[in-house]
């Protein structure tokens, strides 16, 4: 049987057990709260982190709660304003809005900002979930609903929680990053009925031919899964694969 004189030097820190030298810490939790005097550091350590976490969750589900449905569009931030995958983006943006859809985005310059601008100038509810970057300078002015995040890994569950379907415009790491979340996503049934659209075939043209003369016939993946993404040039295509999706999402719920 153990006895108490067994027992290591022990100190309770909440839910935190703390034994032999690490109990020797010389103040409480809320002594450190209270006292204004002690060092900053603590605001970087992870625990506070996972508080900032927390918050950004809360403050996303918050914001976009009762958005109407929506479509994700993703493309690069480097898109001028004079180049065809910006006019592109305003279209596709008018479209979505025309058929009823809300028009969400990163948030940030070139293709976001076009597809931001076409679903307000069509009247349709533009969004923009922006993130902190050293290089970006914050949501454009097209965004009608925004929320700026710290963390990826937050932002992408908003970006798939509360839209219907992905359209990817030609876009960098970022857009390709998205992609194959999604796409492993639908793919591990975590999310249904979420078509994947990849809208440019001269871009994206490349990447569908390897994923099917390599990674399929190496069987890497299955036919169903190449199934899950749709190529197209053509706007009106895309948002019919869209509203498809959406029918059968509302017949399921």
């Amino acid at each position: 049987m153990t006895t108490n004189e067994d027992r290591p030097k022990e100190k309770q820190r909440g839910p935190v057990t703390l034994r032999r030298e690490r109990s020797e810490e010389p103040t409480t939790t809320d002594q450190r709260l209270l006292d204004s005097r002690g060092p900053s550091a603590w605001v970087h350590t992870d625990p506070w982190r996972v508080m900032r976490i927390q918050a950004e969750f809360v403050e996303g589900f918050g914001a976009l709660a009762e958005v109407p449905r929506a479509v994700t569009v993703f493309g690069s931030a480097r898109t001028p304003r004079d180049h065809p995958e910006y006019e592109l983006g305003r279209k596709i943006g008018a479209a979505l809005a025309e058929a009823g859809f809300a028009a969400l985005t990163g948030g940030g310059p070139g293709t976001m900002e076009a597809v931001n601008r076409g679903a307000s100038e069509a009247g349709g509810l533009s969004i923009g979930l922006g993130i902190e970057l050293p290089f970006e300078q914050g949501l454009n002015p097209w965004v009608d609903l925004g929320v700026n995040f710290r963390y990826f890994f937050v932002r992408k569950t908003m970006f798939i929680k509360y839209a219907q379907a992905f359209i990817c415009l030609p876009g960098g790491f970022g857009t390709l990053d998205e992609l194959f979340e999604a796409l492993t996503l639908v793919q591990t049934k975590k999310v249904t009925k979420f078509p994947i659209v990849l809208f440019g075939s001269d871009y994206w043209g490349g990447l569908h031919s390897w994923l099917q003369d390599v990674v399929f016939k190496t069987g890497k993946v299955g036919e169903k899964d190449l199934a899950l993404i749709h190529v197209t040039d053509d706007v009106d295509d895309a948002i019919s694969v869209v509203e498809d999706a959406y029918r059968a999402w509302e017949e399921v719920h």
